[in-house]
């Protein structure tokens, strides 16, 4: 007898079924957004515009750029093992990400829309042999449809919030008809694997977190080259992934340092580039002389808050800097990835809300390789402190460097608790082809 799903999930069913033909119009108002490519907007609708290749093929699927960054050594595990790879994500940036810095065999699309029909397209054209679905990007048709066609599930670097968790629990039996349907999860942390053990996931393994074992994020050599002649000796402040909220409180502990030490150059690299027109306001309102970077000007002598509004630069950008305040922690957003910035031997200031890298957080704090800070007060005086303190710069960004390296090893047991499935999808093809 089929499976009976739960009430909430025949309902979603049935509200995705009945809203797909309103998905063209809803995907060319994304397209006017910019949140959309034209030429593969049949992807959305699970049409794809590759074709599968020959021989065994894993599917990873992130949401966005920092799920697949995190999964790019993996990626490269997997190619040597002599399995293709297809990545799908939601988002135009993810989409340039793969293209930039992932081997053209890899391939790319973005995920189909969660509508039933959508989905089989996707699933019977690519039939893949495995399916990774990374963090916590859980789409209930796409999930519930891969099972039923035998396709094995694989929560990777699993990571579930308190909200999300509180939410999920209030829809157990939702839950547990969608967890339930992968094979194995790979958690981040003990509590990650705690909250989807409750939540009916069968078989949960903590390999820790995959973020810490990518490399320093690149950076172009001769942009790199650009802007360090252009800021020549001058001291820089990165704000980065700042969310809406926090650019504020930046600009004005900037105004606070500048009086003390008046060649600082503050760059704040917002998490959506769009919001660059919107900071520069804020920074010409408070006084301070702004530039963008999406206008291709580098920052001269007077500039005193250069808005890196372009994507991709991190790696540029904490190259530069003396000391890093991670954004998404002032407000409650629960912190951006502070790994890279670390892995460059960056200080790091950050605000209180920090959970989503709780224990990343908590082990840089505690090796005194990142520091809290309260208010706009507490962050201009460590700003200033640290400017002045050389030795200390360099103490601070050696213990972050140290904390990060020595968590690493996740990817090593990502592998290990994937190789029976690996191994089981090569005899596969060996018997089919034999």
């Amino acid at each position: 007898m089929a499976e009976r799903l739960p009430m909430t999930l025949r309902a979603y069913r049935r509200a995705m079924s009945a809203a797909s033909p309103l998905a063209g119009l809803w995907l060319k108002r994304r397209l006017r957004r910019g949140k959309e490519v034209e030429e593969r907007l049949s992807e959305r609708h699970g049409t794809p515009t590759l074709t599968r290749p020959d021989g065994p093929l894993v599917w990873l699927h992130g949401a966005s750029v920092g799920e697949l960054t995190a999964v790019f050594p993996l990626i490269q595990r997997l190619r040597e093992r002599d399995v293709r790879v297809l990545v799908t994500s939601g988002t135009v940036t993810s989409a340039a990400v793969v293209k930039d810095r992932l081997p053209d065999d890899v391939l790319h699309q973005f995920i189909p829309l969660d509508a039933p029909r959508f989905v089989y397209r996707f699933l019977h054209h690519w039939r893949p042999d495995l399916g990774l679905f990374i963090e916590s990007d859980l789409w209930p048709n796409l999930i519930v449809a891969s099972a039923k066609g035998r396709i094995p599930l694989v929560l990777i670097n699993g990571r579930m919030s308190e909200q999300s968790f509180k939410g999920w629990r209030s829809l157990r039996r939702t839950a547990k008809a969608i967890l339930g349907k992968f094979d194995m999860c790979l958690a981040q942390s003990a509590l990650d694997a705690e909250r989807f053990s409750e939540l009916g996931l069968p078989i949960v393994h903590v390999t820790g977190n995959l973020k810490l074992d990518v490399p320093a994020p690149p950076a172009d050599e001769d942009k790199l080259a650009e802007l360090q002649l252009a800021i020549a000796d001058r001291q820089v402040f990165v704000a980065a992934s700042t969310h809406p909220g926090e650019d504020e409180a930046i600009i004005e502990a900037h105004r606070r340092v500048r009086k003390t030490r008046p060649r600082l150059l503050t760059i704040i690299a917002p998490r959506h580039p769009h919001r660059g027109k919107d900071i520069l306001s804020h920074a010409v309102a408070a006084g301070s002389r702004g530039m963008l970077r999406s206008y291709g000007v580098l920052p001269d002598d007077r500039t005193d808050i250069y808005v890196a509004d372009t994507m991709g630069e991190l790696g540029l950008l904490y190259r530069l800097a003396h000391i890093v305040f991670m954004g998404g922690s002032i407000v409650e957003h629960g912190g951006q990835n502070p790994i890279e910035a670390a892995k460059l031997g960056r200080p790091i200031l950050h605000g209180p809300h920090i959970w989503n890298f709780a224990d990343i957080y908590a082990a840089l704090d505690a090796a005194r390789g990142a520091e809290e800070i309260d208010n706009i007060g507490h962050m201009a005086m460590r700003i200033s402190d640290l400017l002045k303190d050389a030795v200390t710069r360099k103490a601070v960004g050696d213990a972050g460097y140290r904390t990060v390296q020595r968590l690493g090893g996740a990817l090593d047991r990502t592998v290990n608790e994937l190789e029976p499935y690996l191994m089981q999808l090569r005899l596969s093809h060996q018997a089919s082809n034999a």
